[in-house]
């Protein structure tokens, strides 16, 4: 029996508007930010989203938790299109879902101390009182790995990793079934990153979490994550299995990104796929496949005319010219 899905993003669209004139008020083009982005993430399951910076990887985290208002498309978060709820009712559902920032020094009020900052969403959403909310913040912080004194100090008297610690408390404080993890690890040092992830997964274990795990390092993501989606210029190329896409990537910019992950043994030699020349502009983004400029495999169909994204193997996805001969 397959697994229930809790997210699902059918159609996903978001293109900034570009105005110009004394009141910004002409229209003059847009950036196509995420331009039609399609998949789900089943219920106690981590799918690491990855791409290059600028990719859209955030802009979709945001908009799926209306951070961000969608152009079109749908978020269906529990069998609901959470982009035809209104405010009132967003704001019931938000207990439910989460964000962990990229940023631990920004994404803390420097003004509040730590028990306050876990304290508040509770306090939102009416969750707890007095007593009860500070037994609350106190048990958070230790399961965070911190200590119950942390809570009367200030941000700026913690380390980056702690401070990404308090994050993750402040998103398990309303009990959520699905995290957004935009980069958090991304601002850390390695030794640090690997105790955050290590963190997420027990945490997962522990209160049954759904994860979409942003990131940008595909060594991070085959660590953590169950499935994988790659993107570029607002689009997802790829999806597949952890281990059926590192194995076989089908994609040529995910080939690519897999011949740049670090090998720990000086002695192996790797050839590896040196993508020419720049991510175009997501103002004016290539017609046909938008990878067609910069990849290596590239033939006269993939300027011309857009891949489909289709099952090309075993709940294996991808959206190339190439792969056309294959079969699901």
């Amino acid at each position: 029996m397959a697994a229930e899905a809790l997210l699902e993003v059918k159609n996903l669209v978001k293109h900034f508007p570009i105005t110009q004139g004394v009141l910004l008020s002409k229209k003059v083009g847009a950036v196509q930010a995420v331009d039609d982005v399609r998949f789900s993430v089943q219920k106690g399951e981590t799918l690491g989203l990855v791409g290059e910076s600028g990719c859209g990887k955030s802009t979709t985290g945001r908009v799926i938790l209306r951070l961000i208002e969608a152009t079109s498309g749908e978020v269906r978060f529990d069998g609901q299109n959470i982009l035809e709820l209104s405010p009132k009712e967003m704001r019931e559902l938000r207990k439910d879902m989460q964000i962990i920032f990229q940023d631990p020094y920004a994404s803390l009020n420097p003004r509040m101390t730590v028990g306050d900052i876990i304290a508040e969403p509770l306090k939102i959403h009416g969750m707890a009182k007095g007593r009860e909310r500070q037994k609350r913040v106190q048990e958070l912080l230790d399961v965070v790995g911190l200590a119950a004194y942390h809570a009367r100090r200030y941000p700026h008297e913690f380390s980056g990793g702690q401070r990404q610690r308090i994050g993750i408390a402040r998103a398990l404080a309303v009990k959520p079934k699905l995290i957004i993890c935009d980069e958090p690890v991304s601002a850390l040092d390695v030794s640090i990153q690997a105790q955050v992830i290590n963190l997420l997964q027990d945490l997962q274990k522990e209160f049954g979490l759904t994860y979409l795990f942003i990131a940008h390092d595909l060594s991070v993501v085959k660590h953590i994550s169950d499935r994988v989606a790659v993107m570029y210029l607002g689009k997802i190329v790829e999806l597949a299995d952890k281990n059926e896409l590192f194995d076989n990537p089908l994609h040529p910019y995910t080939q690519a990104l897999m011949t740049a992950i670090p090998v720990p043994d000086p002695t192996y030699k790797r050839e590896r796929i040196i993508l020419q020349g720049d991510v175009p502009s997501p103002i004016n983004p290539p017609r046909g496949c938008r990878f067609h400029t910069r990849c290596p495999k590239a033939m006269d169909i993939c300027k011309a005319e857009e891949p489909e994204y289709r099952e090309v193997g075993l709940k294996h996805w991808a959206a190339c010219h190439l792969l056309n001969g294959t079969g699901a």
